[in-house]
Parts: structure tokens; sequence; C-alpha cells
């Protein structure tokens, strides 16, 4: 497995493979959610490359960059056990030097839900996303759905910007009680790791109502709302019943389905997931 900590060692590595080239961009603290992405490029592609890079500018405060969890030499482990063909990871500074002046910002489907409670996120999330991709030059990008809305973001992105890339969605991976697997889930203590069941918890609520019949929008958003409020460590940031294209809030399910979701803080921890109402289209 080539690790390539500077982009000249990736340039110079790119130019020597061919075949289809599967990417997989990460912050690092890989567990099997990321693992699942690595493993279907795999499937569908002859080279598999994986980033690891904590990105700054996505972050809404200095406190939640440091608290990221980060253990490169476990990271490259379990890569190389996935047989990935090349890790690139990047510093700071490569990917930002002094002089950077240029950002790229979705509009739109950035307006609402993680868009409003972190400022400035997607800017970053976008940014970063395009530099992997144009340094990459790759034929499929694999992103998880967990991140729900920074996917349709990384979508609109590459069509807008007629980037030679597809997109590939993947399922969500989950713990055995459902709990969906996140690089902060570590920073849950045993008392918060239990309470933060009250996510799948609530999103199944919403999932089985909606297939039994109910199709308003804010009665299922309500039903997860208090869901989540009958578990005390647990405070909802946002709750919504969203078209899964667009975003935008929606006051019935219809035929095209819709997407809910939710942003929750467990005790000092804020996690996100989603569930699919309905039949998307």
């Amino acid at each position: 497995m080539n690790v390539a900590e500077s982009l000249e060692a990736f340039v110079t590595w790119r130019e020597t493979v061919g075949g289809r080239l599967g990417l997989v961009p990460t912050m690092g603290a890989l567990h099997d959610g990321h693992l699942s992405l690595v493993r279907r490029a795999r499937r569908e592609t002859d080279r598999v490359v994986t980033t690891i890079f904590v990105n700054p500018t996505q972050f809404g405060s200095s406190d939640d960059l440091k608290a990221y969890p980060r253990d490169l030499d476990r990271d490259l482990a379990l890569l190389r056990e996935e047989r990935v063909d090349c890790v690139f990871t990047p510093g700071e500074a490569m990917m930002y030097p002094g002089d950077f002046s240029t950002w790229v910002v979705v509009e739109r489907l950035t307006d609402r839900w993680e868009g409003v409670s972190r400022p400035g996120h997607f800017r970053g999330v976008a940014t970063v996303v395009l530099k992997l991709l144009n340094i990459a030059r790759a034929d499929r990008a694999y992103f998880g759905e967990k991140d729900y809305q920074q996917l349709r973001v990384v979508e609109r992105l590459v069509q807008d910007l007629n980037v030679p890339t597809e997109i590939v969605p993947c399922p969500t991976v989950r713990e055995s009680d459902g709990l969906a697997m996140s690089s902060r889930n570590v920073h849950l203590s045993p008392d918060d790791r239990r309470a933060a069941l009250v996510l799948f918890r609530a999103l199944s609520a919403a999932r089985d109502a909606c297939h039994a019949g109910e199709r308003n929008g804010e009665a299922l958003g309500r039903l997860v709302a208090e869901t989540i409020g009958r578990e005390p460590r647990a405070r909802a940031d946002y709750v919504a019943v969203a078209d899964p294209r667009t975003l935008e809030p929606v006051t019935r399910v219809g035929r095209g389905g819709a997407v809910c979701l939710v942003a929750v803080w467990v005790g000092s921890v804020r996690l996100i997931d989603n569930v699919l109402l309905g039949s998307p289209g």
C-alpha cells in the first residue's frame, strides 16, 4: 500500500496507475462505516484511493477540531488489511496554503438544517471535496448516506461544475443495536451511549408510522421530536421531514417519499442520523 504524504508523491503515484479509480474521502478515525465504502470501491473499481484529512474549514470551533479523534497508525493498518492501493494524507498547509482565497459555495441545499446549525460547514466541505476530486481524478467517489445533506451537496457540486466523477451513495452502517456508526461515538460515555439509541428509536417510529399510513410531515416530525424528548440525556437540535432531493420541508409524504433528518445532542456529543420515508424516487 502506497502512502502519499505530499501532493507531489500522490501525483507521481497517480500517473503510474491505470484502470478505473475509486476514491473514498475520509477524516480518519475509521470504523466499519468507512470500511464498507472501501470494500464497495474495491468491488467496483480497479484501484482504490482513500484520503485522510481532518478538514479544519468545516469545523465551527477550534475546540471541536481539536477534539476530533485521530489515530493515523490504526487507520493505515485497517486500510492495509482492506488492500487499499494508496492513502493520501495531505497536511493543512498543502491543502490551504497561506494565500488560499478560493471557496466553493453550494446554494439552497445548504440553507437549512446543518447549514443553519453549523454556519460555514458546507463551504468547507464543498471546497475540500472539490480539491480532492480534482487531485484524485477518480472515476467514482463513495459517500455514506448517514451524512445525507452532505451527500446531496456533493452530488449538486459535481453536477453543476461538470466534475467527471460519479458520486456513489452508500447505505448507513449501524451497530447491532441500531446506532449509526460515527467517529464521534468514541466520545460518548457509557450512559450517553445507551441514551444515543433514541435517534434510531425515533427515526424507526417515524418510518413505521409512515408505513402504517401516516403521511402528514408535521405529525411525523412531531412523533420524532416527542420520542427524543422522552430521553433525558438527549436534546434535539433539529428534526426535519424533507424532500429527499431538495431538502425543503414537506407537509405531506407523497409518492416521491421524504427523508427524516435529525441532529441530537447526547451529553456533549452532537450526532446526526436520517431515515427515508415512503418510496423516494
